[in-house]
């Protein structure tokens, strides 16, 4: 009989290991009441886009990691060797000191962006969206940003899981129980053209969802304003692309009332889109950026706040105050695996041009989307830009009454049942979770891309039992 408290017995038997994952581990996003009959699903190993679970079975991830992480797919290792030789050389020390990945690795991003070049070191993205709030408020406090503590977040789009970075999200099912919620939190509508808050139609519109951040200033004050917090493209709240015009109207009223204009890039960034940033498609420059996720590619934990100087510097202009400086620290910011596994991630990008491979195929599937629409009516739109696409799906498309959530599950389970992994809109916008997810990772090729179109034709079919249906999307 084992000793070793490590490796109980029965530790290598999946049985075992589901039993041992059934009593103990508290899954993220999960009614546990499922799980009591049909345990989770145990994922073993990775190679490229291909998963095992403890079974044996295999599935092509159509996700990056569930949560649009693994952007470069699995067994990456060159990365691996990366994070070993610095773990093996320094794993770790406090960030109020410097260490030589993570000097390398801002010098390196700093590059890759058009006017930030200060990197703040944090572990996941909800931490670094709080990192930049925390700048905003501590601003206000400041004779030249005074009172400009409001922070403004759009609807439908999602900021992180703490109390503050929920406060700033527009997913009212992910925040329903959670509240009260922070004071000084102002929403703003969305801007899913599909679904116009103002019933519009574009472009014969007047972008109407950009005005709406102005008029919002006014009503608020513009003396309490003191940031703007968005994705560049919407994720979780349904793949939600503004038109080319709506970032920079949004960019331009910042500018006006001295609002800063603060990026989410958590799942957009590096690469995702067929750009290193999302931001770039609709040619702004914002003031700070959050990225996370696809930074290190799942290989490492690492998140980081990027900025501009002029932000940097508003926290050295009165030396003899012991308060004006950004009194804020972030333990496992201190990691160096991460930085070290960014370095690599970066080299791959761009050795194995994944940026244009990301564009390449991102047309790709929406052009053979296009044409499962015609099979499909329950197709209402579909939109996205690179390796992030969106479907929404519908009951009608004239009055485009939403799918159930309960079709939607068995769309995904159609799909994992015969070995694909997509991802789905689920308990994020109340009345509005009906929307599949594919983020599969950049190195995805036609032949990948046209196994998971079949899977998602196959589901749908089975799902809604179509017969060719004429109109386009």
């Amino acid at each position: 009989m084992s000793t070793d408290k490590t490796n109980p017995p029965g530790a290598n038997d999946s049985q075992t290991l589901r039993q041992f994952d059934q009593q103990h581990v508290w899954h993220h996003l999960t009614q546990h009441k499922a799980l009591e009959q049909n345990p989770a699903l145990m994922i073993r190993s990775g190679n490229g886009m291909m998963v095992t679970d403890t079974d044996g079975n295999q599935y092509l991830d159509a996700t990056s990691g569930g949560v649009w992480t693994v952007n470069l797919g699995y067994g990456r290792q060159q990365i691996v060797d990366a994070i070993a030789k610095q773990l093996s050389d320094l794993p770790y020390f406090a960030g109020a000191l410097g260490n030589e990945p993570a000097a390398k690795f801002a010098k390196v991003l700093a590059d890759l962006l058009p006017n930030l070049s200060r990197i703040y070191y944090a572990s996941s993205g909800s931490e670094a969206n709080e990192k930049a709030y925390k700048i905003v408020r501590q601003l206000s406090q400041s004779s030249s940003r005074q009172g400009k503590r409001k922070i403004v977040y759009r609807d439908r789009d999602y900021h992180g899981t703490t109390i503050a970075a929920l406060s700033s999200s527009g997913h009212n099912e992910r925040k329903a129980q959670y509240g009260p919620f922070l004071d000084d939190f102002v929403e703003i509508p969305h801007c899913c053209c599909y679904r116009c808050p103002f019933n519009k139609t574009y472009p014969s519109c007047n972008i109407e969802c950009a005005q709406a951040f102005e008029s919002e200033i006014l009503k608020q004050g513009p003396d309490t304003v003191g940031s703007v917090v968005l994705e560049s493209i919407t994720a979780g709240g349904g793949v939600i692309v503004p038109v080319p015009e709506y970032l920079p109207m949004i960019a331009d009223i910042c500018k006006q009332y001295g609002v800063l204009l603060h990026i989410d890039e958590v799942v957009t960034g590096m690469g995702r889109t067929g750009t290193w940033f999302g931001f770039e498609h609709f040619n702004v420059f914002p003031d700070m950026i959050t990225l996370a996720k696809g930074l290190a590619g799942g290989y490492a934990a690492i998140s980081v706040l990027a900025t501009t100087e002029t932000i940097f510097e508003a926290f050295k202009t009165d030396t003899n105050d012991p308060l004006n400086y950004f009194r804020d620290i972030s333990t496992f910011g201190g990691c160096t695996a991460g930085p070290a596994a960014a370095l690599a991630n970066i080299d791959i990008i761009q050795t194995e041009n994944l940026l244009n491979n990301a564009k390449i195929m991102g047309d790709y599937f929406i052009q053979q989307l296009r044409g499962l629409a015609e099979k499909h009516p329950c197709i209402g739109d579909i939109r996205g830009k690179g390796l992030f696409i969106g479907i929404e799906l519908v009951d009608d498309r004239k009055t485009k009454h939403p799918v159930d959530e309960a079709r939607m599950t068995r769309v995904f389970l159609h799909c994992l049942q015969h070995g694909v992994m997509i991802g789905r809109s689920n308990r994020s916008v109340a009345g509005l979770n009906n929307v599949l997810l594919l983020s599969p990772a950049l190195i995805c090729d036609k032949a990948k891309a046209d196994d998971i179109i079949t899977a998602i034709d196959a589901a749908l079919t089975a799902t809604f039992k179509q017969t060719v249906f004429k109109q386009t999307v």
